[in-house]
């Protein structure tokens, strides 16, 4: 055997799962075929600026993110707790008071704070404040529906609260699991999501960083079963076009349809994003604060101006927009979301820069209801699979993946003989 385990897939579930079994003193061996860790996760720098592979954040509230990730060495830069929401008669501000007291008058005059609205979306969110497993022991139908059953509707719901989730979740059709959104309702609540100053990438690189054996460019072809006698019996045998290397077992930790492809396992299907990045002399002016259309016309899903939430992501005097639309086949024209972009913001958007466009097919699964948050990690013979397409669509789905998928590995190598 070349090592006790290969795990095929550097982004965070693979990260944490061969963290997991180098910490328990397994020979762990990471192969990935990109030229650096993170998976979906990564940053990249284009002219000057830090641009993220689509819009994403972290939230610090996230139990597996508190319990294994060290937040203060990110210098995570938070967004503004709350949305900012495009009518025809401008645009409105609904922030946590608890969190961004100095925008209370913006939110109480937003013409959102409406006492029956408010009092049916608190009773729909309840059960997201008390235990976490007496949520997943309840009952679980669509969000769309279980907002209809609590009599959630009117403004707060269409123009705010539905069209903010079409960019958390990937979707604008209310199908994804009540007791998912609950769950995400309920670290939005305990938390306020930011960015690393250096970009998302610097998440995964930190949990790369003790890793010995993380090796890049290597694209795995497939994945068998070794036969025979000897020494490389009952292991597993991974090709790549450098060559292969034998293992005690693999861990497939790429996202859902590499993870079919490789092993064969049956994968939820999954929701693609589109990010366009626009650089601009002179930006919006917004806090750090995710923007949506209340309207909702046009594709895009959320806009923020990141330089105002995390300066580091611009050269002095520049600004850096991020605009995201869903991706449903081809991604939505350039023109639609730069002019949709526009009026959202309230300003011309003729003299924006597009510095680049991240389209991102797989970037989460579908999470229908009934919820299921613990599929199976062992296929048997020593092959694993882990990732967020195995647990919840999330960082915290994915770190909880990879912990749980390692754990399993150990207990199945230090259970068997050699």
């Amino acid at each position: 055997m070349d090592c006790d385990v290969v795990v095929v897939g550097a982004g965070i579930a693979g990260l944490e799962c061969a963290r997991t079994l180098h910490e328990r003193g397994l020979r762990v061996v990471v192969l990935e075929a990109a030229d650096e860790v993170g998976g979906r996760i990564r940053s990249e720098h284009v002219d000057g600026f830090t641009v993220d592979r689509g819009f994403q954040v972290l939230n610090p509230a996230y139990p597996a993110v508190r319990a294994r990730v060290d937040v203060a060495a990110l210098d995570l830069r938070p967004l503004l707790p709350g949305v900012a929401v495009r009518r025809d008669d401008g645009l409105a501000l609904l922030a946590d008071p608890r969190r961004a007291p100095r925008h209370l008058r913006e939110t109480l005059g937003s013409g959102y704070v409406r006492p029956r609205e408010l009092v049916a979306l608190a009773r729909w969110a309840a059960p997201a404040l008390g235990p976490v497993r007496r949520l997943l022991a309840g009952p679980d139908e669509e969000f769309g529906r279980s907002l209809d059953a609590h009599g959630v509707d009117g403004r707060l719901r269409r123009e705010v609260l539905e069209p903010f989730l079409a960019g958390v979740l990937g979707e604008d059709d209310g199908s994804s699991s009540a007791q998912f959104v609950r769950l995400l309702v309920r670290m939005f609540l305990l938390g306020t999501p930011g960015v690393p100053a250096a970009g998302m990438g610097a998440f995964p690189a930190q949990l790369a960083r003790d890793l010995p054996h993380v090796r890049l460019g290597h694209a795995v072809e497939r994945v068998e079963r070794v036969d025979g006698a000897g020494r490389s019996a009952g292991g597993r045998r991974v090709h790549t076009a450098a060559g292969s290397i034998t293992a005690r077992a693999v861990v497939v930790a790429t996202d859902a349809p590499a993870a079919a492809r490789l092993t064969g396992v049956t994968v939820p299907a999954t929701k693609g994003l589109v990010t366009w990045w626009y650089a601009t002399d002179d930006p919006p002016r917004t806090a750090g604060v995710v923007v949506v259309d209340g309207r909702r016309r046009g594709p895009v899903v959320n806009a923020a101006v990141m330089s105002a939430a995390a300066p580091s992501y611009a050269p002095p005097g520049q600004g850096l927009v991020q605009v995201t639309a869903l991706l449903r086949g081809a991604a939505p024209a350039e023109a639609d979301v730069r002019r949709q972009a526009g009026e959202m913001f309230g300003v011309g958007t003729s003299s924006w820069r597009e510095l680049t466009r991240h389209e991102i097919p797989a970037a989460l699964p579908v999470q229908p209801a009934p919820l299921s948050t613990r599929r199976p990690v062992h296929l048997g013979d020593a092959l694993f699979v882990c990732g967020d397409h195995r647990d919840t669509a999330s960082s915290q789905g994915a770190l909880v993946s990879g912990r749980r998928t390692g754990a399993a590995v150990v207990r199945v190598l230090r259970g068997s003989p050699g």
